[in-house]
């Protein structure tokens, strides 16, 4: 996989590529005393360097006005902006293909509810596909609504129902996407949910929880959508030690929104927070190559285990409209996959009971393996309606891979299926 393109900058030269902005760009080692990595701040206030300065700080950070390129604005305090999230926020958007700006929050919930509740108000609507993370549609059903606004679900891949919903909807503003969906793994058309929402008459802001395959194997915003979402817990970070959320989008005026709507929730992530993951961005690539090398591996021999009825993994997909959506929109299949186990919930219990090097844990994205039953514990707010229409069923186990040597993860597994 390459992350390089061959943009030039204003005088000729070739742009610095991904891997090494990342490194590079957004820190100045002379404002930390030479430090050759960025240092940590834990100041909650900081001074100005006169009336003027704060003036201007307090117009920008609240949206009254935009920043001037190459402008310095005055940090105000902690909830508001600090160093260490100014210095990850630029870090991180040479990572997503086509961003211009990004937002960190402190949780991946934190990002979702701050764009949704910034972009909707009482009386709109938001198109949305599910399976959909469990937080999510729990805020959906539990906020949103009671608020006044009229959520529209639509299972993933449907490709046709959803172009009907956006096109139907009354004072649509919102669509969010979270392909490959949680825990099925069916994929949406990201290209043509942008076509759908942009010939509507009143503006739409399309967004995709990109956390499966983000930053390293889907690119929505080079896709043409507008917002791309992240619960940074996962991958970005991948040690399964901190929370961290994450919003990047191509129009700085939708993190410069978020970013005014961030002031009012606090939810800013915190400067150890902010400098424990921009330490991790330089390996995420290294991290879900690994981790997608050792999925597909063990997916496609799983498949055929006599006690899996069937792997959801984008390499083993039949339907022909998810294999041409995975091979326009992704570069590889990541490391989640989910099975069907034969005997349903006994049988996942089981299985989950025997696993030694794998844990049963729910979150992923981890240098570890981890493995649930999502129908009892991620999507378990879901009715038994929700959860038929999303094909979450009672034999259904997600699998997070991480990086340790497959071989040794694919025994565990089978030693588990023969216990069942």
């Amino acid at each position: 996989m390459s992350t390089t393109t061959e943009s030039h900058r204003a005088d000729g030269k070739k742009a610095l590529h991904a891997s090494t902005k990342v490194l590079t760009r957004g820190y100045d080692p002379q404002l930390s005393l030479g430090s050759a990595r960025p240092a940590v701040f834990r100041s909650s206030t900081y001074v100005f360097p006169s009336p003027e300065a704060a003036e201007r700080a307090f117009s920008v950070a609240s949206g009254r006005s935009r920043k001037a390129e190459g402008e310095d604005v005055a940090l105000i305090y902690m909830r508001l902006n600090h160093p260490n999230a100014e210095i990850l926020e630029d870090q991180m958007v040479p990572l997503e293909h086509g961003a211009e700006a990004a937002a960190v929050f402190n949780s991946g919930m934190a990002a979702i509810m701050t764009a949704l509740t910034c972009f909707l108000a009482p009386g709109d609507s938001l198109v949305y596909t599910i399976p959909v993370y469990g937080g999510t549609q729990h805020l959906i059903h539990q906020f949103l609504e009671p608020w006044g606004v009229h959520g529209l679900a639509v299972p993933a891949g449907h490709m046709r129902e959803l172009e009907e919903s956006i096109t139907a909807a009354h004072r649509l503003r919102a669509v969010l996407i979270e392909t490959p969906a949680n825990p099925t793994m069916r994929m949406t058309d990201i290209r043509k949910v942008v076509a759908c929402a942009q010939k509507q008459q009143q503006p739409v802001v399309v967004m995709v929880d990109n956390t499966f395959l983000g930053p390293a194997f889907q690119h929505p915003l080079a896709l043409g959508a507008d917002l791309v979402l992240y619960s940074a817990t996962k991958y970005l970070s991948g040690f399964s030690d901190m929370l961290a959320g994450a919003a990047l989008a191509r129009n700085e005026e939708l993190i410069a929104r978020m970013k005014a709507r961030r002031i009012v929730f606090g939810n800013i992530l915190p400067p150890d927070e902010c400098w424990l993951l921009d330490s991790r961005l330089p390996t995420v690539s290294l991290r879900m190559n690994r981790a997608s090398k050792n999925a597909q591996r063990i997916a496609e021999r799983l498949a055929k285990h006599p006690k899996v009825e069937q792997v959801h993994y984008p390499s083993l997909f039949t339907d022909p409209e998810q294999v041409s959506i995975r091979d326009a929109q992704c570069d590889y299949p990541g490391a989640l996959f989910s099975m069907e186990l034969r005997g349903g919930k006994p049988a996942a219990f089981d299985f989950l009971r025997h696993l030694k090097l794998c844990r049963n844990a729910v979150s992923l994205g981890g240098v570890e393996t981890l493995a649930c039953h999502p129908k009892t514990t991620t999507h378990s707010p879901l009715s038994d309606e929700e959860m038929a229409l999303a094909g979450i069923t009672d034999g259904l186990v997600r699998v997070s891979v991480g990086i340790e040597d497959w071989r040794d993860l694919l025994e565990d597994f089978d030693y588990a299926l023969g216990r069942i």
